[in-house]
C-alpha cells in the first residue's frame, strides 16, 4: 500500500528524537489524503484521524506544562498562552524546526502547489506525529517531544506576547526612529544534532544590543528581537 522508501525513517526519527516501534504509525502521520486518492484509496491511512487526537493531546500537555511552570497565573492568562502556543502559525514553525515538510507524502497536485510549505498542513502533521508517538509509546513519550518543542517558549512568553514577528516590529521601530537596520549575528551552536540550540546577537549601528537563544535560528532571532523591543519600548508604547 505504502512506498516506505519515500520516507527516510532514520533521519526523520533523528529529527524527532524518537524511534518508533510501529513504523506504520509514523508513515500514516506523514500521509496526506491526496497521496491515497492518487493511489486509488479514498479513506483511512492518512494523518487526519491522528491529527484529531493529537490536537487534544497537545492541548492537554501544554496545559500541564503551563500549570506547573506558572503556579501564580490565573486561568485566563494560562488559557491565552496555551492558545498562542497551539496556534497554527506557531505549530507550523515548530514543524519546520523538525523539517517535517520534507517527509510528507503528497499526491502530485498538492506537491506541485508547495503543500510542504503550507502552515495548515505542517501544523496538522505535527499534531498527527504527536498522536503517533502517544499511540506508539504512551503519554510520557509524547510529553518529551512537546517539552523539546515548547519548553523554551513556555519559559520565555515575551517572545510571543510581543507579536509573532518581533523581527519585523523591531525593524519598523528602528526605521521610525531613524536608527540603522538591525544586524543578526550567529554567536554559537550547542547540543546534539536533533536538539541544537542556536544563539544570536543583534547589532544596532555595529554595537551589540541584545541576545537570544532558540531551537531554530528563526526562534533565536525572534527571541533576540523580542528582548530588543522590550529594552527599547517604555510601558504603554507600541512598536509601530
Amino acid at each position: 500500500m505504502f512506498n516506505s522508501m519515500r520516507i527516510d525513517f532514520l533521519q526523520l526519527e533523528q529529527n524527532l528524537g524518537y524511534t518508533f516501534q510501529n513504523r506504520d504509525l509514523l508513515q500514516r502521520a506523514f500521509t496526506h489524503p491526496s497521496y491515497l486518492h492518487e493511489n486509488g484509496e479514498s479513506t483511512g491511512g492518512n494523518y487526519q484521524r491522528l491529527e484529531f487526537l493529537g490536537d487534544a493531546i497537545l492541548g492537554m500537555l501544554l496545559a500541564e506544562m503551563l500549570f506547573h511552570y506558572y503556579p501564580d497565573w490565573e486561568e485566563g492568562e494560562l488559557s491565552r498562552l496555551r492558545a498562542r502556543l497551539a496556534g497554527q502559525d506557531l505549530l507550523a514553525d515548530r514543524a519546520r524546526t523538525l523539517d517535517i515538510g520534507r517527509y510528507i507524502l503528497f499526491g502530485r497536485g498538492e506537491e506541485q502547489s508547495a503543500g510542504h510549505e503550507k502552515d495548515s498542513i505542517l501544523a496538522d502533521v505535527l499534531e498527527a506525529v504527536i498522536c503517533a508517538i502517544y499511540l506508539d509509546d504512551g503519554l510520557d513519550a509524547a510529553r518529551r517531544l512537546i517539552a523539546s518543542l515548547f519548553d523554551e517558549l513556555v519559559a520565555s512568553p515575551q517572545t510571543l506576547t510581543l507579536g509573532h514577528d518581533s523581527k519585523s516590529e523591531l525593524q519598523e521601530l528602528l526605521s521610525a526612529r531613524g536608527n540603522p537596520t538591525p544586524e543578526y549575528r550567529l554567536t554559537g551552536e550547542s547540543g546534539p544534532p536533533h536538539e541544537r540550540i542556536f544563539s544570536f546577537e543583534i547589532l544596532i549601528g555595529g554595537q551589540p544590543f541584545s541576545k537570544g537563544d532558540g531551537k531554530s535560528k528563526k526562534i533565536a532571532q525572534q527571541a533576540a528581537a523580542a528582548l530588543a523591543l522590550k529594552k527599547l519600548l517604555k510601558p504603554g508604547d507600541k512598536a509601530a
